[in-house]
């Protein structure tokens, strides 16, 4: 969301921003819907002005016992009432409809992100000192590596037939040691975020109302992406994202910059109709409607938003590490970044059965994007009311760092062996499918 102000004193950097986007110029129109919206509001409180004064007029004309000239007075009035509705439903009309055309338009990227067009442009990111060699090695198996759906039907763990069953495609039933397993990822990811990188787990609802989705971005721009509920008072969203509820946590809130920042992490059930993936990923845990996932959000000052975004990285980094499995980092282009974020990075993990890199996190720093849209401000120390930065990003996609997991760690027998980190997770269980 933008600051209609700021856009009219800065047309050609927003048009340009948009560009880089990927979006059409829009400043003049927007910058034209907001003056006649001022118009209307000069002539609204012009009206205003003149109908209080008739109205004082009209006392003292009754007081005079002047009926003629109070009559005459209160037609006026009744004409100025009319007026005044007309004007202030005109308001409300332009109001929303330059809301509704600022909040369709994506956030403005940051100068350092690259330019492109997909995800064939973005670029590797390497920290000062950081080369492949300080990540972990990719692993050689020394056979045919199996991707994990061949792996787990074979042992009776994943269950793809029967979830089709239930709930249609993009589902899947799991069962036994490879629940248990997905389980432990997330357990484990829970507690190094909690216990190592200060972040508070919350417990948040699945079901949000459309001023949070709003909030974070999500609508109105992408209402046919998510899966919603009925309710008695309205719609229900099911969470696509933890982001969501716990970003929202701070809305119309007036926090102090003492209080600054705040950090928050969630396990929780994510829910996307996957709406523009048709044919992609149809085999296997990678695109489903329903997974697990930690999430990790932070709220911040503007001036601490930069290093806030390197050290949300580094937190969701730290779990492929503990997990010991060969991961990259890009720098997402202009045309790949998501909707509300200023600069993202994608974590990918090494998935041996596919012989590719697969993304298992992105961690973006969004701004006073989201902040305008929940109204989410703090006092700074010189006591004025400013928007918060606010970042999002997952620490990790559960399923994701299970098919990694199992990929990475597979045997030629088709048993799985537990990582060191997971043991204490599984009861001490050091490998399984055998």
């Amino acid at each position: 969301m933008f600051d209609i102000k700021w856009i009219a004193a800065n047309p050609e950097a927003f048009d340009a921003a948009l560009a880089r986007r990927g979006a059409h110029p829009a400043a003049s129109s927007l910058v034209a819907m907001d003056e006649e919206r001022r118009s209307v509001v000069a002539e609204l409180n012009a009206v205003q002005e003149k109908r209080n004064g008739a109205s004082r007029l009209i006392g003292q004309a009754k007081a005079q016992k002047d009926e003629d000239r109070a009559q005459a007075l209160m037609a006026e009035v009744s004409g100025l009432k009319d007026r005044l509705a007309e004007l202030e439903a005109r308001e409300r009309t332009l109001n929303e409809h330059l809301r509704t055309a600022i909040s369709q338009l994506p956030n403005m990227p940051l100068d350092d992100v690259p330019e492109g067009a997909d995800e064939a442009d973005n670029i590797p990111y390497f920290r000062a000192g950081e080369s492949e060699a300080t990540r972990p090695a990719m692993p050689s198996l020394g056979f045919a590596p199996k991707e994990h759906y061949e792996l787990g039907e074979a042992w009776g763990g994943m269950d793809f037939e029967t979830a089709s069953k239930l709930s249609g495609s993009r589902f899947v039933v799991l069962k036994g040691q490879v629940a248990r397993l997905e389980r432990a990822i997330g357990q484990f990811m829970l507690d190094l975020h909690t216990n190592e990188h200060g972040y508070t787990e919350v417990q948040p609802p699945l079901l949000v109302r459309d001023e949070p989705m709003f909030g974070t971005g999500q609508l109105p721009k992408f209402d046919g992406d998510f899966f919603f509920a009925g309710h008695g008072d309205g719609r229900l969203a099911l969470i696509p994202t933890a982001e969501v509820p716990l970003t929202n946590l701070v809305r119309e809130s007036m926090l102090s910059e003492d209080e600054l920042p705040l950090r928050f992490t969630a396990l929780t059930p994510c829910f996307r109709s996957e709406a523009g993936s048709a044919g992609r990923d149809t085999r296997g845990m990678l695109r489903q409607h329903q997974f697990n996932k930690v999430e990790m959000v932070s709220i911040t000052t503007p001036e601490a938003s930069r290093d806030e975004h390197e050290r949300m990285l580094t937190c969701a980094e730290e779990v492929l590490k503990r997990l010991a499995i060969h991961y990259r980092v890009v720098t997402l282009c202009t045309g790949d970044m998501g909707f509300g974020a200023q600069k993202t990075y994608d974590i990918e993990a090494w998935l041996p059965g596919q012989d590719s890199y697969r993304e298992i996190s992105s961690v973006s720093v969004c701004g006073d994007f989201q902040a305008r849209r929940m109204d989410a401000r703090y006092r700074a120390a010189d006591s004025k009311p400013r928007f918060v930065h606010t970042l999002n990003g997952s620490g990790v996609a559960v399923g994701r760092a299970l098919i990694a997991v199992m990929e990475n760690y597979q045997n030629a027998d088709g048993s799985v062996t537990i990582p060191d980190v997971l043991r204490p997770y599984m009861g001490g269980v050091d490998r399984i499918g055998s």
